[in-house]
This record gives structure tokens, C-alpha cells and sequence, in this order.
């Protein structure tokens, strides 16, 4: 497993994401776990909407009949979503905190390593966040913090009044969605591409030693579906195929080796929980994408290079 640096932290560079795991047994849920670990994945990804809750209570039920695994693991959640009537963001001092003390009930896990604001709430007080912040990290409820689809403008927003560094970004980004990366080719053109969707994200978190974390890393649009050998995009199916084969390794690990090659240092989210895809996708680590393989799958997806 590829090791990257999280401000200091040692950490995978492919990470389990538990939104799917609602749908498992509480067995299948420990055998996925343990799978995860003996491939070197010990960094798991939560949000407390998620099934409802029911994804980190199943993490719990696993936790709490195994705590030894808790010391192996790194457990982050995301918080701000609120799923009501109307379903709204929320960045308030008090919904932070209670939504930390219900993911530590529901996961039993003591704490978590990081926490990250899902969604920008555009009613958000930053000085409400860095008292939530602070009462959190004081607990030790929560070690690290982060964010989630932020632009450099609200992440700076937060720094000044925040003392706990905001280390990790958590993007959309995948062979095929990549506003992060246009932007910055198609600079000073004409180009659809060209516009800049986010001020800059990808090279700012370089700049701060923020890590980007890539959620739908095999998706098209917003959950519109997989793109991996999906005859909507046979170019880049076809350009993925002839290097999973060159490498010997499945199409998936191309297109995690693709989001790894990156000099930003990211960490790839899978969605997955079939243990065997996930065992194939973990090969992408021990592939470097030379510079012309890289751009290759980048024009394949349809991308002009001006």
C-alpha cells in the first residue's frame, strides 16, 4: 500500500468509503474490514448521513465486538448535512457538536481521528466552527479536522479563526470529472475548460499541504453512474483497457493509477465493498503512469490539450 504524508500522519493512499455499507450483515461487514487492513487499508471514511446512521451503527456492532481493531484504524466522519423536511446545511456550534457525540455513539469508537464539514453552509459563523473546533480537539473527541467541497475562499474563511489546521479537502474527482484539473490546462483560452469552477482548489491545497481526497473516483456527472466499461465512453474505456493489460491489473486500478499519479500527493475513496474488486483496485499503488499514459487517458476522456 502506497503511504502518504496527512500533515504529519502517516495514511493510505486509497481509503475505504462505508457509504454502501448498509446494506451488509454485520459478518460481511467484519470481513470486509478485516480484508481492508491485510491489504493495508486502515483509513476508513464516514458521514453521519450515510443510511441514515445505520452505516456507522453497523461499524460500531463490528467495534464493539472487536476494540482491539480500533488502533489499527484511522476514522474520519463528515457532519453539516441535515436531512429534514427541507433538507439544509448546518455549521452551527451546537449541531456540530451534537453530530460528533451521535457518529462516536453510533461507531463506538472513542473518537475520531477526522472530522470534515460535508457541504459549504453559506450561513456558516466561523467563529461558531472554531468554538466547535476547539471544544471537540480539547475532548478528544476529534484529533484532526478537515472540510469537504470547499473552495480556498471558505477554507481561509475558517483558518482565521480556527486554531486546528484544516489538513484534508474531500473533491469529486475522476477520469471523468475533472473541473479541478481544466481549469489549470486551459488557462488564458477561450475553452469551455477553461473556466475556473472552484478558485483554484487543486493548487491551493497543494500550497497548504491540504490533502484532496477523491470521492467517486470511477463516476461521471454526480452519481449519474460508473464510467468504467460503460459504452457511453468507449475512448477512454478503450485507452484504460490497453494499459490494464499492458500492467496487467483491472481497468479500475488504471483509473486509480490515474488520480495517484498526481503530484498533490491524493488519497482515492472506494466505494466498493466487493472484497476481490477491492483486492484488484489496491495493484494501482505499485503503478507509476508515465507522463504520456497520463495525458493519453486525460484526451481519451474527451479533454483537448490547447
Amino acid at each position: 500500500m502506497k503511504s502518504i504524508s496527512i500533515a504529519g500522519t502517516q495514511a493510505p493512499a486509497i481509503i475505504q468509503g462505508c457509504m454502501r455499507i448498509d446494506a451488509m450483515s454485520v459478518n460481511e461487514l467484519e470481513e470486509l474490514i478485516h480484508q481492508d487492513l491485510k491489504l493495508g487499508i486502515n483509513f476508513f471514511d464516514h458521514a453521519d448521513i450515510y443510511g441514515k446512521g445505520v452505516c456507522e451503527e453497523l461499524f460500531g456492532k463490528v467495534l464493539k465486538a472487536q476494540p482491539s481493531l480500533r488502533k489499527d484504524m484511522l476514522i474520519q466522519s463528515k457532519c453539516g448535512i441535515h436531512r429534514s423536511e427541507t433538507t439544509h446545511y448546518d455549521f452551527s456550534r451546537d449541531y456540530i457538536l451534537h453530530c460528533v457525540d451521535a457518529s462516536l455513539e453510533r461507531l463506538q469508537c472513542g473518537y475520531l481521528d477526522y472530522l470534515l464539514l460535508h457541504r459549504p453552509d453559506v450561513l456558516m459563523d466561523p467563529l461558531e466552527v472554531a468554538q466547535a473546533f476547539d471544544a471537540l480537539y480539547t475532548s478528544g473527541k476529534v484529533k484532526h479536522f478537515g472540510v469537504s467541497n470547499h473552495n480556498p475562499y471558505q477554507i481561509e474563511l475558517l483558518k482565521k479563526y480556527s486554531r486546528q489546521p484544516i489538513e484534508i479537502n474531500q473533491m469529486q474527482l475522476s477520469v471523468m470529472h475533472t473541473p479541478m484539473i481544466d481549469a489549470g490546462v486551459n488557462v488564458n483560452t477561450f475553452d469551455q475548460r477553461g473556466i475556473d469552477r472552484d478558485n483554484g482548489t487543486l493548487d491551493y491545497c497543494r500550497l497548504q499541504d491540504i490533502t484532496i481526497q477523491c470521492w467517486s473516483p470511477f463516476q461521471y456527472g454526480m452519481f449519474e453512474g460508473v464510467f468504467l466499461d460503460n459504452p457511453k465512453f468507449p475512448e477512454v474505456n478503450a485507452r484504460i483497457q490497453t494499459l490494464a493489460k499492458k500492467y496487467q491489473v483491472s481497468s479500475s486500478a488504471i483509473a486509480a493509477a490515474w488520480l495517484l499519479r498526481h503530484p498533490a500527493q491524493m488519497q482515492v475513496i472506494l466505494g466498493s465493498v466487493n472484497t476481490a474488486r477491492i483486492e484488484g483496485i489496491v495493484q494501482a499503488c505499485d503503478i507509476t503512469l508515465t507522463r504520456e499514459e497520463w495525458y493519453s487517458i486525460y484526451v481519451a476522456a474527451g479533454n483537448l490539450l490547447p
